[in-house]
């Protein structure tokens, strides 16, 4: 089976604009977690959110352009130029048309919906954008970054909730290893943060009132983020004949369903994603040093989380540092798992496993290794990334440090 290799990443992110400053804040245990800003809504009861304050879109994009571009687009291809410029790809012809494209979304284009819904229901105006439809369309992101970069291979969205991302890698390095694509822009974005969503989140009651503390005692919730991120998969036969910097092997991934409940994670469900990942990988148990923790900070997730990664590592648990990063970022849902990567590959480059910061101390029922508060520099060879997301939808990525 092709070999499959990651040469460029780009992200956008509560703590940066791009993946450099995302994973800087990282390391440095930062948190992107502040005030919620500007959302005009008094019923509102959240007060925090993890926003992307240091992106400006007119930075990126002339006013042309932002009429067809729904923030979650204009993350994407932000995302995307950066991935493409570190990989130093041009492509053309039949190069293009050997080029895929696949970003996940969980909701797609939310701020069109909550301002075309203002509109309609809140102003009585019956007239919406002309450019509503593609702006709202959750393959609007993918679609634009195909007309970028002028990629004419598949080209499409995927919608899983929390794991849209890591499925959206997965379903690229299957087009890759199957030969249907030498290339591929993947990864997930989210511009989840309008009223109408957060609302719906105040709704299910697992948002915290104060900040994400994973895997801690005392946690209270999630914290909404939003942002993403967008990678360059190759294969490696691709990637060494352009002699390109090769980031980390992309090894295998793992996907599963709990078939259990629409809301509550299952531990079986958690567990199968990740004895797959380690199966296509190659991997044993004791190959892997990090996960990159789907942990959430609600008490249902973490806790569950803990239980299936016990039961996959066994007596190896111990040995692993296992962190949540969405203490920084927040829970971006589509986009998270993207975001995720960037602290995956700068763990693996860097032998750095980003903290889970804002803890508290033990929960008895989530004994890992969360990498409390500071960053532990230890070796990194093997690396999983974990995103879990409702209606029981489980997607886990394995990665393999370059030397």
């Amino acid at each position: 089976m092709r070999r499959v290799v990651i040469t460029g990443m780009g992200c956008v992110s509560a703590l940066g604009s791009t993946a450099a400053s995302t994973w800087a804040g990282m390391k440095e245990g930062r948190s992107g977690i502040g005030p919620l800003t500007g959302l005009d809504d008094p019923t509102l009861k959240t007060t925090v959110a993890a926003q992307a304050r240091s992106y400006v879109a007119g930075d990126h994009f002339d006013d042309k352009r932002l009429v067809l571009l729904d923030p979650v687009s204009q993350f994407a291809l932000v995302a995307a130029r950066q991935a493409m410029a570190q990989a130093g790809l041009q492509l053309h012809g039949d190069a293009a048309e050997r080029a895929a494209v696949v970003i996940g979304t969980g909701i797609g284009g939310a701020s069109t919906q909550d301002q075309m819904a203002r509109r309609l229901y809140g102003e009585r105006n019956p007239r919406v954008h002309p450019m509503a439809i593609v702006r709202v369309m959750p393959n609007a992101p993918a679609s634009h970054i195909s007309l970028e970069f002028g990629l004419r291979g598949p080209v499409f969205a995927v919608a899983s909730a929390c794991a849209s991302a890591n499925h959206a890698i997965a379903q690229a390095l299957l087009l890759l290893q199957a030969g249907q694509a030498d290339v591929a822009l993947a990864g997930g974005v989210e511009a989840c943060i309008t009223v109408a969503t957060v609302k719906a989140w105040e709704a299910m009651r697992v948002m915290a009132d104060d900040t994400c503390r994973p895997f801690s005692k005392g946690r209270r919730g999630l914290v909404l983020g939003e942002g993403g991120g967008v990678f360059v998969l190759e294969t490696l036969a691709h990637a060494q004949a352009r002699g390109a910097t090769i980031l980390a092997e992309l090894a295998g991934a793992g996907m599963s369903a709990d078939a259990a409940d629409i809301v509550m994670p299952d531990a079986g469900g958690a567990a199968r994603a990740m004895r797959t990942a380690l199966r296509q990988a190659g991997l044993a148990p004791q190959d892997v040093d990090y996960i990159n923790a789907h942990g959430t900070g609600t008490a249902a997730n973490d806790c569950t989380e803990t239980r299936a990664i016990r039961a996959v590592f066994g007596s190896c648990a111990d040995a692993l540092a296992v962190s949540s990063t969405k203490a920084m970022h927040g829970h971006a849902l589509g986009g998270s798992g993207a975001i995720e990567l960037v602290a995956v590959l700068g763990a693996l480059r860097e032998q750095i496993v980003p903290p889970t910061i804002n803890y508290l101390g033990p929960d008895p029922e989530c004994d890992l290794n969360v990498v409390p508060n500071t960053a532990q520099q230890r070796p990194v060879r093997v690396a999983l990334s974990n995103s879990f997301a409702f209606g029981g939808l489980n997607a886990v990525l394995a990665l393999r440090r370059w030397d």
